[in-house]
């Protein structure tokens, strides 16, 4: 099994920066796919950004603004957010999963985290 862990989700004003840490323990590889998905009240959770053999992909609403890394000798993903405003406010979720996947698909993940709430205030 592989375990995640987010961290870094507070309270920041619009147009402030975040930064958003995902620890992954177990047996989680540096193969591995990971991305941050996101679920605001009464929506559905949505793709944000994900990174699968160093390669990116963002959704068409953070490009520019969101970053997606990874640390392979930590198992550490990260995200910086940047340019913060409303929509963005979520529960931010990390996720993994040990194949080749779709990276924009939620449910194509075997393992996610609890989720780190982040909220802009306006």
């Amino acid at each position: 099994q592989v375990q995640l862990v987010e961290s870094g989700g507070g309270l920041v004003q619009a147009g402030g920066s975040l930064r958003l840490s995902c620890a992954a323990s177990g047996r989680a590889s540096s193969t591995y796919t990971m991305g941050w998905f996101r679920q605001a009240p009464g929506k559905d959770r949505e793709f944000v950004a994900a990174i699968r053999l160093g390669i990116t992909y963002y959704a068409d609403s953070v490009k520019g603004r969101f970053t997606i890394s990874r640390d392979n000798a930590k198992n550490t993903l990260s995200l910086q957010m940047n340019s913060l405003n409303a929509e963005d406010t979520a529960v931010y979720y990390c996720a993994a999963d040990r194949g080749i996947v779709t990276p924009r698909i939620p449910q194509r993940y075997e393992y996610w985290g609890q989720g780190t709430q982040v909220t802009v205030s306006s």
